[in-house]
């Protein structure tokens, strides 16, 4: 009977073990559904707009309660990604708190609040990350590996790299993305003693990771704040200042990553097995919180740190993602509506229910078509192993 209990505790222990990274998935995007649905929800109760219904999740109703004081029905759906506010965005009503019988201006305000919220929500986790992670990883070039590339193309130690190719280059996470995005030679603009220098078609090396992928080599090291007052290489220790101004340069990083990778994808430079849906997301957030529990089991705290500390960042830069996709001008996201309200704000005469009613039926059917061909491309990258 012993052995028994202690074969099903193993058992439940080992489906613990792999289900609860799921659950971190599933708690991210009820954190970052909630947190959007809420903006909506709260500027409309400010503005006495009726709210009929505040669900989180699609599908059928699992759990629901109506308040007997306002009239809102609360509700918990069987899939946990997406979510509503119902304000009957596209019905006629002769209520006057109705929310399509209310100013141009106040529809507005209820339906960027959301976008805004996920926008704030990231930028305060980006915060949290800055201010826990142990280093803070500058542009400025420290030092080069032996026969380093670079080096021998006109990088010098000390520069600090201002852009590659026309852009702008502020935070660390700036440079790997636009390094990333193809080709192994860029014009590069480095700050060196107070001058702009250009090194024009640097070459950076290729190297080969153990499952054959390749990669650019980055053969030269930069600069860092550290915590650690014996940190070899660091250029100081962290002070508040700082640590709000790169805050504010990674938040802008993420924002500028969306939309480069929204012109990159228009453009054909990312194929269509190159993006995740909540599939992929799901599986990337899966793996970090296994790679914190395997740190956690090992003992090793350092590893443990980076971990939940790519799982912040994760959070945050999904949380950025979703608020700026949110006010793109698509059909039946929030960024279509407001489209609808600039231009009843501007010509003074709002476009025909119907009519609008009918465009955003279109726009979502277009998001449900493209969204199951990227799950479809998720599972396959799950089942092949292939991205």
């Amino acid at each position: 009977m012993i052995r028994i209990n202690l074969l099903a505790a193993a058992s439940l222990g080992g489906i613990w073990g792999k289900a609860w990274p799921i659950l971190v998935a599933i708690l991210y995007f009820g954190f970052l559904i909630f947190s959007h649905e809420l903006g909506h929800f709260s500027v409309a109760r400010a503005f006495r707009v009726n709210v009929m219904e505040f669900s989180m999740g699609m599908g059928p109703r699992l759990l629901k309660h109506k308040s007997k004081k306002t009239g809102i029905l609360y509700s918990l759906k069987a899939v946990p990604f997406g979510g509503s506010v119902l304000l009957g965005e596209d019905e006629q009503s002769e209520e006057p708190r109705a929310f399509v019988n209310q100013k141009p201006w106040k529809r507005f305000c209820i339906l960027v609040a959301g976008a805004l919220v996920n926008l704030a929500c990231g930028v305060l986790i980006m915060g949290a990350v800055v201010a826990s992670s142990p280093t803070i990883v500058t542009t400025q070039v420290r030092g080069f590996a032996e026969n380093a590339v670079t080096m021998e193309q006109g990088l010098r130690s000390g520069d600090v790299i201002r852009k590659v190719g026309s852009r702008r280059v502020r935070t660390w996470m700036d440079l790997q993305f636009l390094l990333s995005r193809g080709g192994t030679k860029f014009d590069i603009e480095v700050l060196r003693d107070g001058k702009r220098v250009k090194l024009p078609g640097l070459q950076f090396p290729v190297a080969e990771s153990p499952d054959g992928a390749k990669e650019l080599d980055y053969d030269f090291g930069l600069v860092y704040y550290s915590r650690d007052p014996e940190a070899k290489y660091a250029s100081g220790r962290p002070t508040a200042g700082l640590m709000l101004r790169e805050t504010f340069r990674e938040s802008l990083t993420v924002g500028r990553m969306v939309w480069l990778s929204l012109l990159d994808m228009v453009t054909g430079k990312f194929r269509l097995s190159d993006l995740s849906g909540p599939i992929g997301v799901v599986t990337i957030i899966t793996n970090q919180a296994q790679a914190a529990q395997d740190s956690a089991q090992a003992g090793n705290r350092t590893d443990l740190l980076y971990a939940l500390l790519n799982l912040m960042l994760m959070l945050s830069m999904i949380s950025i993602n979703i608020g700026m996709m949110n006010l793109l001008p698509i059909p039946a996201l929030d960024g279509g509506r407001l489209l609808f309200c600039l231009a009843e704000g501007i010509f003074r005469k709002p476009v025909p229910k119907k009519l609008e009613s009918y465009v955003h039926a279109a726009g979502f059917a277009l998001l449900m078509i493209f969204m199951v061909v990227i799950s479809f491309s998720d599972i396959w990258a799950l089942v092949t192993g292939k991205r």
